[in-house]
């Protein structure tokens, strides 16, 4: 393994300071090279509290399931070690999280030297002054305590590392809406007491080998409030300038091949669902920054890329902090308005592109006699410019007009949602008194496709249909949602059917669209001839239906489903999504 001569000169400094032994980590101490287990945070986290006890407290904010700590540095010296104190100052606060991945774990060793460093007084000078810092070095932590060599076989260094999910084998960076895992529970109890202006979410990308040594993405810059996109442009914009100055070559998307494994298809930059960090955040109207250093280089040229990153998102934080807030406070408010407007639940790239230089290695495309497939082959040792197609145009692409008031949950599904937007500190209230026919808006679903398979531990469910006007009676205990709150965008997200991360894609109405009570078929072909025996419309509906349409004349179920449908025994509420949308507020 390579050490980066760059990130030994970048240490030179710090080192013949001689910093306290105690503040640094079992990585610094190896050249970078290994990384230390989980006992090591726990000791720094109490480490830096005692040595900067005027700058630094260390928090638990949650436990993991096999029970261990999930700590939290909170670095500032505003004196504002508090959520209410950082409100009252207005200062902003950034949020800096490594380990969501625990095999992709530079975060945890450059957030502790950063954070090292700020306190020495050595680099971002004042950072601290203007905001707060909360800092978890490691999210996943029992994911980072299943810890061995080759967790991650297309990574270099370090030594050792944890692993992709947690204990419970949850992807976390696939549960911010759904919050199963308890570890995101926490975190997001967290960030609903600290309110982080700015999210940094810190990983190491999978992919090809090519010169590239990081990506910075951020959002809003293509979704949600579009004045906002200003805020988050910038941060981006000037984090990819701070590092390129120190000899980074940073791009602004995802550097995943188009088409896997052929580097001439090129790059195609989109918007996370908000399963993901990036998607989540731009619809609490903050910034979530995605830092994703490339696996193929060495761990310490790893840790000082994602060093210097957070070193510039608070530096730039300390800069704009005060004008971000102000915008996101206005994004706040324009959500708080959003009734009976077109809001976007998913993206679409377009399909035009434009050619860009990106830096790679020469390589061959052959055929392996191993797999069978066509294999690319790279040569480190020969740089090589390639010219590939770049689509980065992203436009709005289902769109949905928001409630005019907001959105009813039934009693029999309250308790069950009612916990969820807890969770994103969502508002709501619960009716004391039953409605007779109040007019809804209901989403009837045409068509129902469950997944073939499980997906993080759920059945995912998709849906085609449309919201119409339907009065229904609503009982006592429903929950009724505001639109009109600043999260607004975070509750069309978890409540309208067809947004992919909603409630009802991840699987938690699957009951209502299974058919529970059925007609047995000797029953079925007596209500037939007794309904076109009093009815010659239905006959001839029937008829009509079978001459003209052959998958259901050959369908035996789909023909005496065509009379039950008509029957007073079917389920009204079969394929009814059972929440509803409401244009008054009850």
């Amino acid at each position: 393994m390579i050490r980066s001569a760059l990130l030994l000169a970048l240490l030179a400094a710090p080192l013949s300071h001689a910093a306290a032994p105690d503040l640094t980590t079992v990585s610094e101490r190896s050249g970078f090279q290994a990384t230390g287990r989980y006992d090591e945070v726990v000791k720094l986290c109490a480490a830096f509290a005692k040595a900067y006890p005027k700058e630094v407290k260390c928090v638990e904010f949650g436990r993991t399931p096999e029970d261990r700590p999930m700590l939290a540095l909170i670095a500032t010296r505003s004196g504002a070690f508090t959520p209410q104190a950082a409100s009252k100052k207005g200062l902003p606060v950034t949020l800096i999280q490594g380990g969501i991945h625990a095999g992709e774990i530079d975060g945890k060793d450059a957030g502790f030297l950063a954070l090292r460093e700020m306190l020495e007084g050595r680099l971002a000078k004042g950072a601290l002054d203007k905001q707060v810092l909360v800092f978890v070095p490691v999210f996943n932590v029992d994911g980072h305590e299943r810890f061995q060599q080759w967790n991650r076989p297309n990574q270099r260094g370090p030594v050792e590392m944890g692993w992709r999910t947690t204990a419970q084998n949850f992807n976390l960076n696939r549960d911010y809406v759904k919050a199963d895992a308890p570890e995101m529970q926490a975190m997001l109890a967290l960030v609903n007491a600290w309110d982080p202006l700015t999210y940094v979410d810190l990983h190491v990308t999978d992919g090809a080998k090519f010169q590239h040594d990081v990506s910075i993405q951020v959002e809003p810059v293509n979704s949600a409030d579009p004045d906002f996109r200003k805020a988050g442009l910038a941060l981006r914009d000037n984090v990819i300038a701070d590092i390129t100055k120190q000899g980074s070559t940073p791009q602004s998307y995802y550097m995943s091949f188009a088409k896997t494994d052929d580097p001439q298809s090129g790059f195609v930059d989109s918007v996370s669902d908000p399963r993901f960090s990036t998607g989540y955040f731009p619809l609490r109207n903050r910034m979530a920054m995605l830092v994703e250093t490339h696996s193929w280089k060495d761990y310490p040229t790893r840790v000082r890329i994602t060093h210097n990153s957070v070193i510039s998102v608070l530096e730039q934080v300390a800069q704009h902090g005060k004008a971000w807030q102000v915008a996101a406070a206005a994004a706040d408010a324009r959500a708080a308005r959003l009734a009976g407007t077109p809001v976007a639940l998913t993206y679409k790239t377009l399909e035009k592109s434009k050619l860009v230089d990106f830096n790679g290695y020469e390589y061959t495309r052959t055929p392996s006699d191993v797999s069978g497939i066509l294999m690319t082959r790279y040569d480190e040792n020969k740089p090589q410019v390639w010219r590939v197609p770049l689509r980065d145009e992203v436009v709005a692409d289902l769109e949905v007009a928001a409630p005019r008031a907001g959105y009813i949950v039934p009693a029999a599904h309250a308790a069950m949602v009612a916990a969820k937007l807890k969770q994103h500190a969502i508002a709501f209230r619960t009716l004391d008194k039953a409605l007779d026919r109040v007019d809804t808006e209901t989403f009837r679903a045409d068509k129902a496709s469950f997944g073939a398979k499980s997906f993080e531990s759920h059945q995912r469910l998709t849906v085609e249909g449309s919201w119409k006007l339907e009065p229904r009676s609503v009982g006592k205990g429903a929950l009724f949602v505001p639109i009109a709150q600043p999260k607004a965008r975070l509750v069309m997200a978890m409540l309208e059917p067809q947004a992919p991360d909603s409630l009802l894609a991840w699987g938690m109405f699957n009951n209502a669209f299974e058919p529970k009570e059925y007609m047995e078929e000797y029953v079925a072909e007596e209500v037939a001839r007794e309904q076109m025996a009093a009815d010659p419309a239905v006959a001839a509906e029937f008829k009509r239906r079978v001459e003209s349409d052959p998958a259901f004349a050959k369908n035996a179920h789909a023909r005496l489903e065509f009379f039950a449908r008509r029957h007073a025994s079917w389920d009204e509420r079969l394929n009814l999504y059972p929440v509803m949308r409401t244009n008054v507020a009850p």
